[in-house]
């Protein structure tokens, strides 16, 4: 599946991610033995995917990756992510419909508990979630960079209709496909595999949902779905232009946004 492809099909985590186990090891014989799902797994999955939903990873009305795909992005067993998306089901976060194109669809991005549990969550990672996000920045200024100086006239024509695709997205999750496969234009226009693989890489260490990125909560989600269309003009114009060292420094500025949203989201009380 190409990157691409991953984005229509809202594939989460970076190419060639680990594949999961269909369950958790067995556990050793014994009256002893810990069972094979701890709680406090099923406790650390829950969380991640109560986060990932507050956070805009995955917006209302949205599928959810299959158990599998869960299993892989979060290096955790299929039984432990069933039992944890059984929990967003009780919290009424997500719903489970059954049949063809059936699957768990996000419901609500909020719950009377979310709140605790985004800030446990993401207090508990801000040092690596931010020193990621710092990583990232860089990555995303050194593709832009090298898509200024290798782009071809069928890049240049392909990131102009992936920017007009972003500009006549409806707010919300149509706008956040749009921004994905922005990005991942720009990123094959770098014409550097290693580059977009490493990036590819260390986004889903922050988000489940990469290459697509994380896009907040209703509050504001206008305000920055218009701030990011402004930094994507401005993006393509110099990635076309050939202004390799302006493109690095707008691709750079443009990927604070998610640390950004991040911060909202975890100061919300405040």
């Amino acid at each position: 599946m190409t990157p691409r492809e991953a984005a229509d099909a809202g594939a989460p985590g970076a190419p060639g991610a680990t594949k999961a186990p269909d369950s958790a090891p067995s556990a050793p014989a014994g009256a002893l033995a810990a069972p094979v799902e701890s709680s406090s797994r099923v406790d650390d999955v829950t969380d991640r995917l109560v986060t990932a939903i507050a956070t805009g990873e995955y917006l209302p009305g949205q599928r959810l990756p299959p158990e599998r795909d869960l299993a892989a992005s979060l290096r955790a067993g299929r039984m432990t992510v069933r039992a944890a998306l059984a929990r967003l089901v009780e919290q009424g976060m997500i719903e489970t419909q059954r049949g063809r194109g059936g699957g768990s669809f996000v419901r609500e991005q909020h719950t009377t508990s979310s709140d605790a549990i985004v800030q446990r969550t993401l207090g508990a990672r801000w040092a690596d979630l931010s020193d990621t996000s710092e990583a990232i920045g860089r990555l995303h200024g050194t593709i832009a960079e090298a898509a200024a100086e290798n782009h071809t006239p069928a890049d240049a024509a392909e990131l102009r209709e992936r920017l007009e695709g972003y500009r006549e997205a409806e707010s919300g999750r149509a706008s956040q496909r749009a921004d994905a496969l922005l990005h991942m234009a720009i990123a094959e226009a770098a014409h550097n595999t290693t580059l977009r693989e490493v990036l590819f890489a260390l986004e889903a260490r922050v988000s489940i949902a990469a290459p697509a990125h994380l896009w907040g909560g209703p509050d504001g989600m206008r305000e920055m779905e218009l701030r990011a269309l402004g930094d994507h003009e401005a993006l393509v114009d110099a990635i076309c232009g050939g202004r390799a060292t302006e493109a690095a420094g707008i691709a750079r500025e443009h990927v604070k946004i998610d640390l950004e949203l991040l911060e909202r989201v975890l100061h919300r009380r405040d």
